[in-house]
């Protein structure tokens, strides 16, 4: 835990130091989005509170520059007509303003803070606890997008996108019945699928995973404990209510939904799925008994009771058989897991995940990116050193690749030395 402050200002930097050499095939913008409050935080503080902060860099003929703007959300336009903070946030997650102080915008702030990505010509900033919001190229924001209205209930941050086909396929879990929904936008952005899916107990659902042709869910025991809300840990780990591997056609029903039994296990990111024959093998960084635990009031470097991180994973399912499974496949913890996503669908042969390399740091505190070569089963790391702290990988293609590793990865660090975020290619 570092004394570290939030972002406080909106910039606009035409010309941004570099150093080394820019890769001159490198164009277009990365944009990083994450929590950054505007004001003074009421009460406890916790890191998904934060108010949605886009941070662009753009890279033209050879030149880089950087734009950041906070999203203008309708709970921060009612903070900022305040001039405070008005919402409470997960330390006190059931107590709600008055709406003499929000207005239209409503009992609880949808900061917009998880994510962002492009679909069908837009821009969403993603937030799991409520519905997209639409910002422009220019990071400014547009406003809530719920699909024409035909959206019922938020969406999750982690969409997944068919680079064959344009669509979007996402999910969205609830505290409340039905706990999970799932959903299917086309190419030109309409919602065009939408289903209920019955669920034993409302769990937190972070990823999915998707083939050519089926939808993919991890059922796992992190369970919200609506009795404990507002008083203790938000969520609990339930091993005994098991983990469940569902597989589903891509626009199918419920009744088409199949669920394969694995032993209890978590998965908050996954990296790519598909499927060959009857089989379909998936992989992510799976946890063997997560404390998600979230509780408001315990000191921030107690929050995660269970220091194991994430370890990469390859699940299967034999569709002919009616079976599943899972093998540990490398003893580095690590998560942000990240591909290719011209491959998102189909056999990936490299994966890229952020990585604890240095012992002692606690779980998201990442030092390293590991890069997984799934044919020659060779990993290659690149370390940050001890004053570095990593980020989420993308990769950028190189437009003028054939194979499906030309390309850069770029990762924001952050550095304790200089109190200073360099933008790593």
């Amino acid at each position: 835990i570092r004394d570290r402050f939030p972002v406080g200002d909106e910039l606009d930097v035409d010309s941004c130091r570099v150093t080394g050499r820019m890769p001159e095939r490198l164009r277009g913008s990365f944009v990083r989005n994450g929590p950054n409050p505007m004001f003074e935080p009421m009460g406890r503080y916790h890191m998904f509170d934060g108010d949605g902060m886009l941070h662009g860099v753009t890279f033209e003929d050879g030149r880089v520059s950087y734009r950041n703007r906070w999203i203008r959300s309708r709970g921060l336009g009612a903070e900022m007509t305040q001039g405070h903070a008005i919402y409470p946030g997960l330390g006190d997650v059931m107590s709600f303003p008055d709406r003499s102080l929000t207005g239209d915008a409503g009992p609880v702030k949808n900061p917009a803070n998880t994510h962002i990505i492009e679909h069908a010509g837009r821009y969403l900033a993603l937030w799991e606890g409520g519905v997209p919001t639409e910002v422009t190229g220019d990071l400014d924001t547009v406003g809530e997008f719920t699909f024409d209205g035909r959206l019922e209930g938020s969406m999750t941050a982690h969409p997944r996108l068919d680079p064959r086909t344009g669509e979007m396929i996402f999910f969205a879990y609830s505290l409340f019945e039905p706990y999970l929904r799932y959903h299917v936008a086309d190419a030109e952005g309409r919602l065009v699928h939408s289903v209920d899916i019955d669920l034993p107990a409302p769990v937190m659902m972070h990823d999915m995973v998707i083939t050519e042709e089926h939808s993919i869910f991890l059922d796992s025991p992190v369970v919200f404990d609506l009795e404990n809300l507002g008083k203790g840990p938000m969520v609990r780990w339930k091993p005994e209510n098991g983990t469940r591997i569902g597989v589903m056609p891509r626009m199918g029903s419920a009744a088409e939904l199949t669920w394969y039994e694995i032993d209890p296990g978590h998965v908050q990111h996954f990296w790519n799925g598909w499927v060959e024959g009857d089989r379909i093998e998936f992989s992510g960084s799976r946890f063997e008994s997560p404390d998600f635990g979230i509780d408001p009031h315990a000191e921030l470097d107690q929050r995660v009771a269970d220091p194991e991180p994430g370890y990469p994973t390859r699940f299967w399912v034999d569709l002919a058989a009616g079976t599943a499974g899972w093998e540990q496949t490398d003893d580095l913890g690590g998560d942000f897991n990240r591909i290719n996503d011209a491959y998102n669908g189909v056999r990936s042969r490299y994966h890229y995940m952020s990585a604890m390399i240095s012992a002692g740091r606690a779980i998201g505190d990442f030092d390293s990116i590991a890069k997984y070569d799934d044919v020659t089963g060779e990993r290659t790391e690149w370390y940050a050193g001890e004053q570095g702290h990593v980020g989420e990988t993308v990769f950028a293609a190189d437009p003028d690749g054939t194979f499906e590793d030309d390309g850069w990865l770029l990762n924001a660090i952050y550095f304790d030395d200089r109190d200073a975020t360099d933008l790593v290619v």
